[in-house]
């Protein structure tokens, strides 16, 4: 099935999540990024949304990383949806953890302009690239609106993202291997691709600025997730799991 095309943000830690599971399942596809905002036209197009990632398919376009995760599972026959929790999971990681760990990054990571130039859009078509220093400062205020990344809303983000740690890491307190039990599964693979918003993995799906570059306070925010005992599970599951 080599006609797929993944319509994304290419920063988005939901496209990671989906480029995760189709890679995952060794599914071939063509991702097609683009900026924020200039987004909303390409996958109103594709999919008749206005988030990403779109995943266009011969029968019909998928616009939510879940279904593209259930879209892969099914395909390759992964199991992650053989424990029932793992779906309740993934749920309440792309309802909660997901939107708030990204209010927390943006809302650090905007006033830094150069690093979003630079980071942040890898693979776009080149004119998007080459108006991106014009559009930035518009675009950031649209994100900031979006995301609710206010001084406000992102400190109580904050706290849900940690309190979210928290409860991971209490259920990993028995020495399970993975959030479900024995096996990685689809709760796995999203706590993991929606929490490098506050952990910046080496492996992510597009290169992320390293940790010597990223503001304070953000650099050492990420420092103490990283060493949390959710977030130091999630890199081992970038580093054993990740293609």
């Amino acid at each position: 099935m080599d006609d797929l095309r993944l319509i994304t943000i290419p920063i988005s830690h939901f496209c990671e999540k989906a480029r995760w599971a189709l890679e995952l399942a060794g599914l071939p596809y063509h991702e097609e990024p683009h900026l924020q905002v200039i987004h909303w036209a390409h996958v109103w197009r594709a999919g008749r949304g206005w988030t990403a990632p779109v995943l266009v398919t011969p029968k019909g376009p998928l616009r939510e990383s879940a279904q593209i995760v259930r879209f892969a599972d099914a395909h390759a026959h992964l199991g992650l949806y053989r424990n029932p929790l793992a779906a309740a999971l993934e749920a309440r990681f792309d309802a909660h953890l997901g939107p708030d760990a990204r209010t927390w990054m943006y809302h650090r990571m905007l006033p830094r302009p150069d690093l979003m130039e630079e980071y942040g859009a890898p693979g776009v078509p080149r004119w998007e690239r080459a108006g991106m220093p014009m559009m930035l400062p518009v675009v950031a205020k649209l994100i900031a609106r979006r995301t609710d990344a206010d001084d406000d809303h992102a400190a109580d983000a904050r706290d849900r993202v940690r309190a979210e740690f928290d409860e991971v890491a209490a259920r990993l307190s028995d020495g399970r291997p993975y959030l479900c039990g024995d096996a990685f599964s689809a709760a796995d693979l999203a706590f993991a691709a929606l929490s490098a918003a506050v952990l910046v993995p080496d492996r992510y799906g597009i290169p992320l600025p390293p940790l010597d570059e990223l503001p304070e306070p953000y650099a050492g925010e990420v420092r103490a997730m990283r060493e949390h005992p959710a977030g130091r599970f999630a890199l081992r599951l970038y580093d054993q799991e990740r293609p």
